[in-house]
């Protein structure tokens, strides 16, 4: 059994950041993590693990970037969020900020949007909703390995939660930084596993 999901836990799938403007090689600016998510097939393997937390009845939740016109909100203080600003991506109604066609929110899954933020628990109310649904157990996807993975699960350690992270369901910036996240820093605060073994358990 997994540790995270050895005693009943409730989970939620928490799918990070998994929009045009982020992974689809066309529009995102993040050519490496384009790339490395297409390279890895993380995005049919989230949409078949998806399918299994819903049957299941357990939350699936998508974490998206949806900046407001104009950055009003937006610190400036990383690289990451300087490049958006200054090719204006990410804004709110723009295609950037849509999923990917094969991870469009089902009727039973929630969207929640952040403004500014690198980790989606950061200046939001993601704590709260996790816990007045009842989760103790996080399972991030999506990308990336580098920053929204590693920061979440890091997040979600630190607040109570149990992680498990689905190594074949994310993608970092290049290869090399993917492999020593998931080696070096995952295994410190999550249980880093993989799709089929998150699904056999949910089974």
């Amino acid at each position: 059994m997994l540790r995270g999901l050895d005693k009943g836990q409730r989970a939620a799938l928490l799918i990070s950041e998994c929009q045009q403007g982020v992974i689809d090689p066309s529009l995102s600016p993040f050519e490496g993590l384009a790339e490395q998510a297409a390279k890895r097939n993380i995005v049919q393997r989230i949409a078949r693990l998806a399918e299994a937390f819903r049957k299941a009845e357990l939350p699936v939740i998508h974490l998206h970037v949806v900046h407001r016109p104009g950055y009003p909100d937006l610190p400036r203080t990383s690289a990451i969020i300087v490049r958006s600003v200054k090719a204006q991506r990410m804004i709110a109604g723009s295609r950037d900020v849509l999923p990917v066609d094969a991870l469009k929110p089902q009727a039973t899954d929630l969207v929640h949007a952040r403004s500014f933020s690198l980790v989606g628990f950061h200046g939001t109310e993601l704590d709260s909703l996790l816990r007045n649904m009842g989760v103790q157990t996080l399972v991030p996807v999506g990308v990336s390995t580098n920053v929204a993975i590693s920061g979440l699960s890091l997040c979600g350690s630190d607040l109570g939660y149990q992680v498990v992270v689905p190594e074949d369901c994310i993608a970092g910036a290049s290869a090399e930084t993917h492999e020593f996240i998931v080696r070096n820093q995952l295994p410190l605060y999550s249980t880093v596993s993989h799709s089929d073994a998150v699904i056999e358990t949910l089974s």
